[in-house]
């Protein structure tokens, strides 16, 4: 099993920040992510426990399941299925005030069962998740804040 672990500040209201995670069709404003609807509305909120969001990533395809949902401070998520097929044991966003808006700490854990072993999917898999987690939250920072992250050149 592999975590990946991504953090960010963005300079918005929590809330927003957490609304704006929280609705993975945001998450098409990457260039990694093809597609993503909720399949199935949560209890209480369309994103809230027991929904089902199905994403289509360059990466692959992934029926998850909100599990936990705490607004505007967490959310958990686990995912049921996937292309590749993967063993998934937690995925979480976690949301903090902090003096310079939200921090988003975006973590998940789980084993890509690739045909080339062990060794060269951890090399290639938890990089590109990385990558694509920050570009996703990239995405949350310029579309809340109408600036580009810092450090970071414009797609």
């Amino acid at each position: 099993m592999e975590t990946v672990t991504v953090r960010r500040v963005i300079a918005a209201p929590i809330a927003d920040v957490f609304d704006w995670c929280t609705v993975s069709t945001n998450y098409t404003r990457t260039p990694f992510v093809l597609r993503a609807r909720l399949a199935r509305p949560g209890t209480g909120a369309p994103y809230g426990v027991g929904a089902v969001r199905l994403h289509t990533w360059l990466i692959g395809w992934f029926r998850e399941r909100i599990t936990a949902y705490h607004p505007p401070y967490d959310f958990d998520y686990v995912v049921d299925r996937s292309f590749p097929p993967a063993r998934h044991e937690l995925g979480r966003m976690t949301f903090t005030e902090v003096a310079e808006g939200t921090l988003v700490v975006w973590t998940t854990t789980s084993e890509v069962r690739l045909p080339f072993g062990a060794a060269i999917t951890r090399v290639l898999v938890k990089p590109v998740i990385s990558h694509v987690f920050g570009t996703i939250l990239d995405a949350a920072d310029r579309e809340l804040t109408g600036r580009r992250p810092a450090g970071r050149p414009g797609r």
